[in-house]
């Protein structure tokens, strides 16, 4: 039976990851909070890895305040390159596979088209910049990893763009959503499932990969799908702009081409809207349960 060990556990995507662990019997499963492992105490790694002895290790602690990270350089780099060092050096002292996730803003944005795995980095902001330091690590030190890119990451759990426009429908907030970067939202539980796919075929096809849904949209067309579908009665509205100003800048233009990962892994790839619904409907009905 494989063992996996899983970082930053009761995160996003880590809470994705639990619930996805039901439709894999077949592995086993170590699931550690930030507080059960701080991935930047290299003595905290050791201890884990010695214990447990995984055969894989699926991180998913990240920094990931894109604006605070221009204020907090060394706590980005600490968390999404030191840290992401440490846990690649147990890897492979233990023989483990490591699955790192990282993003699209490793990318500048300044292409027109889809960016693919071996496109040139070159990241217009700290917390772009962290998360390629990262991957550089990895890469430097081990044959075995996956590293998986990917984009707008949401779902029912934690922080993310999704619940923040959800939050302000309900309370019947005016927004004003920018329609100068596009992208394309992607269903953490998607990825959750995705990585564990990979870890099932265990292909040996190690490297970068990109993941996301498919289609792109822009960050306002994303709030008015939730709008949408959530079917939430919003007095103040939505509003666009070509221009909202924010601290760090933020690529213009980031689609991953995910060819590589469906070819090598046989990955389904839902168009983005589809699996909003589904989450949206998932959302809600945690709302009722929670109010029962």
């Amino acid at each position: 039976m494989k063992k996996i060990l899983v970082t930053g556990a009761t995160g996003q995507l880590g809470r994705c990851i639990q619930d996805m662990a039901l439709c894999f019997p077949e592995f086993e499963f170590v699931f550690l909070s930030k507080e059960e492992l701080d991935i930047t105490n290299k003595e905290e790694i050791k201890q884990n890895f010695n214990l447990h002895k995984p055969d894989f290790c699926i991180n998913t602690a990240a920094y990931t305040n894109v604006d605070k990270a221009e204020e907090e350089q060394e706590k980005a780099f600490l968390i999404n390159a030191e840290a992401v060092k440490n846990l690649a050096v147990a890897c492979e002292e233990n023989n483990s596979t490591l699955l790192h996730i990282s993003t699209d803003y490793v990318f500048d944005g300044n292409k027109k088209t889809p960016y693919v795995e071996e496109d040139k980095a070159n990241p217009i902001n700290v917390y772009g910049a962290s998360k390629l330091k990262g991957e550089e690590y990895i890469q430097e030190i081990l044959e075995k990893y996956y590293i998986v890119r990917t984009s707008w990451l949401y779902s029912q759990y934690g922080h993310n763009f999704f619940k923040t426009i959800l939050k302000h429908l309900e309370a019947g907030n005016k927004l004003t959503i920018t329609t100068e970067q596009v992208g394309v939202p992607t269903n953490a539980n998607d990825l959750a499932k995705t990585l564990l796919t990979i870890i099932e075929r265990d292909t040996s096809q190690y490297g970068t990969y990109h993941f996301s849904n498919s289609g792109e949209t822009t960050w306002y067309h994303f709030a008015k799908e939730i709008e949408t579908i959530s079917n939430i009665k919003n007095g103040g509205g939505i509003a666009k702009t070509n221009h909202y100003p924010t601290f760090a800048k933020r690529p213009e233009y980031c689609i991953l081409d995910t060819s590589k990962i469906k070819l090598s892994f046989g990955v389904t790839l839902h168009f983005w809207k589809e699996r909003l619904q589904n989450i949206v409907s998932t959302k809600i009905s945690i709302n009722k349960n929670e109010r029962n």
